[in-house]
């Protein structure tokens, strides 16, 4: 009899665990779980996020996964207060009741009743109410911050039913956030991310292959995606290919939407895409007519679109693109000899009031809006086949440039400006005198250009304020074999502020808009009279650095444009008074937070590592995809600023130097920098190269990880800094021992693992064994296997007799006008 019980007890728990319908006699209670049919890769049941919590949610996760990750919330809104609620099916609706409470927490709200309905967990991930075999409710119809395959975003015209992705209000808070991420059925359908109702990021329209402004698009290896436009639905739908990848869409709570897939190897979510990324993707960063350029490294990131002008020449002048563009001169433009200008790869403006003629061609399209005095720009529906026509027929917004995918914009102009964009790049060189004309003006500009370097070579080499308040800046170059100078008259690159607008900006430099100091002097906070904030850093008469490293500072970042480098506005110089004006990034440095154990907590693990990949992509632009190959020589925690979203910007180019041609390292008896961050051959030898900035990268990366200084002083560290320790730990298997207790369990260890691993190779003894910076982004950004790194510098043990009195040990110290030989031998 026994054992006929027992058998009895092992057949029904596995069915009761496997269950995967709910029927009008079959309800779960919390502690049941629903197991989606086939794979068994979702669950359904109640679940809480966090242990000390007592609310408690219906909802859907992977069932596969041990890191448990929520796709779908039932009651968000209305959390449950215990473990007595159950769902049911009552009338044919789903039901969610709690303490026997007659007023449902939770219901399908089907407005028809059926009398057999059931529930049932799908292998998507979708939970369908049935009848007969019809669906007559499913959670792919409300979704919660999630976009599973197979899932719909967009609009059934037939119904009304509207499906979008709603944030959460934070991470364990699954509320109703105030971020939205749905198709704008108006005018040519386009996806949208709103804040607040605003919109904050546009996807662009519809390409035929992709979305205008998503180029990662094309080609998708692992996703089918299927776009619909007709009378019955608008809608976008990602498929899976194989349907052994996990993956999903998740719309975070700072305003970030990431596509995820699972990497079973190494048991965490990898990152295959996100956006928005950068400040062009922000919505109408630079107003109407005109378009966002983050490549354009020596100009402004705004542009007017051609044939217009900044509405606002001050505003624009000064890098506030906001006011946007608006149309030359008094020309006709309605059948008086205008044509149309090529933009070439960009999203294409916001569509929302675009018109659409399917039956046209890229020809007849043009031709269609050349004969309408009102089209302002077209270009072609499906950019693969060229067919298709979308015409504006007012000022256009949010456009930004690719360097590669993208769409070509063909923008209306008048006569003049068509004949003037005839010998540039947006023109067309069908002729072939044209052709001819451009070689002899190519020719010509070179032989000026090389004319007119060969005068700033001879000319004579001072810093002089000239009548007509243009400047020259001198840049020295510390070469003892080849003293290079380098002279820029910086009257139209450069703005320049008067004084007593700066005194008034900062309050006439108060203390309580100090926001720091260093060897150059201070930095204070100011608002200017049009409303931007500004940072001014002020040059002290007392100043170690001096005025050529303000010099430096001037020429070098005036002539570098990156979302990572801190954006340089203008320069005050009058009388004694020396000062740059930056943008202002209202969270400090780097330090401020990771440091400071009230504020480490703030930087979780992918925020930490979104900072890491942003300050290595930086250093790439500055070392290898600027016009000018720079050397940084201060890269540490304090020089990398923070803006809105915690995105890094490398400031303080005051020590940097510009290498120019061949030239990939040089000597100096000038040493320059942080101790802590320098490598040895520069510290010890004088010797630094783009290795020396690798070095310097390596170290903040792991003080990034582990939220302590290298150079300071840590009880429980047995080597002389911390970099030695790391080494220590990592040869023994123990590094995750030092990573940052604020970051909880918020980080894969074995993506932590890699990127210490990469820090100890970045910290490597001698600069040949360190990668560069191109290959650090590459380890970065994919799960290639690294290299074993060698012993890295200054990787000593404690003596016994080495004080351990803090003050002997402590603290970080910049070295500035110092000359040094050898500190030790290693």
């Amino acid at each position: 009899m026994k054992e006929l019980i027992l058998l009895l007890l092992i057949l029904y728990y596995p069915f009761c665990h496997s269950l995967d319908t709910i029927t009008l006699n079959h309800s779960i209670k919390d502690g049941d779980v629903l197991v989606s049919s086939d794979r068994g890769t979702f669950a359904l049941g109640f679940f809480t996020l966090h242990p000390d919590s007592k609310t408690r949610y219906l909802g859907i996760w992977y069932n596969k996964i041990s890191e448990q990750t929520i796709v779908w919330v039932a009651n968000r809104d209305t959390p449950l207060n215990d473990n007595s609620s159950v769902l049911s099916i009552k009338n044919g609706n789903l039901v969610l009741h709690s303490n026997n409470n007659l007023n449902p927490v939770w219901s399908s709200n089907v407005s028809t009743s059926f009398v057999n309905a059931s529930a049932k967990l799908l292998d998507t991930g979708n939970f369908i109410l049935t009848h007969n075999n019809n669906v007559v409710w499913q959670s792919f119809d409300s979704p919660s911050n999630t976009l599973l395959p197979f899932m719909k975003l967009g609009l059934d015209r037939k119904t009304g039913l509207n499906r979008f992705l709603t944030s959460w209000k934070s991470p364990n808070d699954p509320r109703t956030g105030n971020l939205t991420y749905r198709i704008d059925p108006t005018g040519f359908p386009q996806l949208f991310l709103y804040r607040n109702k605003i919109p904050i990021w546009r996807t662009g329209s519809w390409t035929g292959q992709r979305w205008s402004g998503v180029p990662e698009m094309t080609p998708i290896f692992i996703f089918n995606v299927t776009f619909v436009n007709n009378k019955d639905e608008i809608s976008i739908e990602y498929n899976v290919k194989d349907p052994n990848v996990l993956s999903r869409m998740v719309l975070e709570e700072p305003g970030q939407v990431r596509r995820l897939t699972w990497q079973p190897n190494e048991h965490r979510w990898f990152q295959i895409w996100h956006g928005p990324k950068e400040e062009c993707d922000n919505f109408k960063q630079c107003g109407s007519n005109s378009n966002c350029d983050p490549y354009n490294a020596e100009k402004f990131e705004c542009e007017c679109f051609p044939g217009y002008e900044p509405k606002f020449g001050r505003e624009w002048y000064l890098r506030d693109g906001s006011g946007g563009c608006v149309r030359k001169g008094n020309a006709s433009m309605c059948r008086s000899g205008e044509g149309f200008v090529k933009v070439a790869r960009v999203k294409v403006p916001d569509s929302s009031k675009a018109r659409v003629n399917g039956s046209l061609g890229l020809r007849e399209c043009r031709e269609e809006c050349l004969g309408d005095c009102s089209c302002v720009a077209y270009t072609s529906e499906n950019e693969s086949s060229e067919s298709g026509c979308v015409t504006w027929h007012g000022d256009m917004e949010d456009t930004r440039s690719y360097t590669q995918l993208g769409q070509d914009l063909y923008v209306r102009v008048d006569k003049h400006e068509l004949a003037m964009y005839a010998k540039h790049s947006y023109g067309s060189l069908g002729k072939k005198g044209l052709v001819a004309v451009l070689v002899i003006c190519t020719c010509l500009v070179l032989s000026i250009a090389i004319i007119l370097i060969s005068w700033l070579v001879k000319a004579r080499k001072q810093w002089t304020r000239r009548k007509d308040h243009k400047y020259s800046f001198r840049l020295t170059f510390d070469d003892s074999s080849d003293q290079q100078e380098f002279e820029s008259t910086n009257s139209s690159n450069l703005p320049f502020y008067d004084l007593n607008s700066i005194a008034s900006a900062t309050d006439n430099f108060s203390m309580a808009n100090k926001l720091g100091q260093g060897g150059f002097g201070s930095v204070y906070k100011g608002i200017l009279s049009n409303g931007m904030a500004i940072a001014v850093k002020r040059l002290s008469k007392y100043s170690g650095q001096g005025v050529e490293e303000f010099k430096n500072e001037v020429v070098l970042i005036s002539k570098l444009q990156h979302r990572n480098l801190v954006r340089i506005l203008g320069c005050c110089i009058q009388g004694e008074e020396k000062m740059l004006i930056y943008e202002y990034l209202p969270n400090k440095s780097l330090d401020f937070f990771i440091f400071d154990k009230s504020k480490s907590s703030e930087l979780d693990w992918r925020k930490r590592f979104d900072i890491i990949c942003g300050i290595a992509r930086g250093i790439l632009y500055l070392h290898h995809d600027s016009r000018l190959r720079i050397i940084h020589r201060d890269l540490k925690a304090s020089n990398v600023l923070l803006d809105n979203a915690l995105n890094p910007k490398i400031a303080d180019f005051g020590m940097a130097r510009m290498f120019g041609g061949d030239q990939i390292e040089a000597v100096t008896n000038r040493v320059v920098g942080t101790y802590g961050y320098m490598s040895p051959e520069y510290a010890m030898e004088g010797q630094f190269s783009v290795k020396s900035d690798v070095y310097s990268f390596g170290v903040l990366l792991l003080e990034i990880i582990t939220g302590k200084k290298n150079s300071g002083h840590h009880e429980d560290i047995a080597s002389t800094n911390l970099v030695g320790h790391i080494w220590d730990l990592w040869k023994e298997g123990t590094t995750m021992k030092i990573v940052d207790r604020s970051l909880g369990e918020s980080f894969s260890e074995v993506e932590v693992e890699r990127c210490i691993q990469i820090g100890l190779l970045c910290v490597q003894d001698y600069a040949v064994d360190r990668p560069s910076m191109s290959a650090v982004v590459s380890m970065l950004g994919n799960d290639s296997t690294l290299p074993i790194p060698k012993q890295p510098a200054f990787s000593f043990k404690k003596s016994n007799c080495e004080s351990s009195n803090p003050s002997t040990s402590e603290g970080i110290y910049s070295v500035n006008n110092v000359s040094m030989t050898m500190i030790e031998a290693r």
